[in-house]
């Protein structure tokens, strides 16, 4: 075969693939009904808003029977098995090296302040106003004295 040929063969085949690859890899595949509907009805008329609640209310108490018809099956707690179940929590005591308190908190604001509780302390009892200072009274005069 000539090479030119060849090389046109090689390169066409190679197209032919890339093509039906971007096909299968890169075609949208179809949207899936979502779980979350909404519509667009603006408008409504008053009977549409009746309807459309009363069929909500349906819709709620029968999800609502169903959730009170599971019964629970409690034999399982008296099984052997549960209760050789054991607690082998471990707690743990922080050492003191988590780092800052805020690590978000720019470099420089990690400063903890402590609240203040202040303690309502008995007020004191409210002290009478000072009474004005007794004018100076005047000094008791000389009296003449008698011989």
């Amino acid at each position: 075969m000539i090479p030119k040929t060849r090389n046109i063969i090689i390169f066409a085949s190679i197209a032919v693939v890339l093509i039906i690859l971007s096909v299968f890899f890169f075609k949208k595949s179809p949207e899936e009904d979502s779980l979350i509907s909404s519509s667009n009805n603006s408008v409504l008329p008053n009977g549409d808003i009746k309807s459309q609640n009363s069929l909500i209310t349906q819709d709620f108490l029968a999800i609502l029977l169903n959730v009170k018809s599971i019964n629970l099956e409690d034999s399982i707690f008296s099984d052997p098995a549960f209760l050789s179940l054991r607690d082998s929590s471990i707690e743990l005591i922080p050492d003191g090296t988590e780092g800052r308190p805020n690590p978000f908190a720019p470099i420089g604001f990690d400063i903890i302040s402590v609240p203040v509780i202040n303690s309502p302390s008995p007020s004191p009892s409210p002290s009478p106003s000072p009474s004005p200072s007794p004018s100076p009274s005047p000094s008791p005069s000389p009296s003449p004295e008698t011989n």
